[in-house]
């Protein structure tokens, strides 16, 4: 499913890649976000995704032209998970809605893990 705007010029269809792609720098711009995590359910291991391919770590849900958006991160080690959380939030929310024009109704975070740099 695609996200539709509906102006007086037409319509525009914006695909779920775009989206999650959007939503995927948005988030790497955010304090304390080291990176997207893709899993691998048959084991169980966290990988951390490269620029490339961050999309694999977002889910796009839409619903009505509204957003339901899941990230899987990985955070930085002495962050305050909570702060990271809100701030993702609210800046993902506010840049989705400024670039595509479609309101994010719902973020969810999933912490996949925490990354130790020496």
């Amino acid at each position: 499913m695609a996200g539709k705007l509906f102006t007086e010029h037409g319509n525009i269809t914006i695909d779920e890649e775009v989206i999650a792609r959007i939503s995927g720098i948005t988030a790497m711009e955010c304090y304390g976000v080291v990176g997207m995590a893709a899993r691998n359910m048959k084991d169980g291991i966290v990988k951390l995704l490269m620029l490339d391919s961050l999309t694999k770590g977002i889910a796009v849900e839409i619903n009505d032209n509204k957003l339901t958006l899941s990230f899987h991160i990985i955070v930085e080690y002495g962050v305050k998970i909570s702060a990271v959380a809100d701030n993702l939030i609210s800046t993902v929310k506010y840049k989705v809605k400024e670039q595509v024009g479609l309101e994010v109704e719902k973020v969810n975070i999933f912490i996949e893990g925490v990354r130790v740099d020496k």
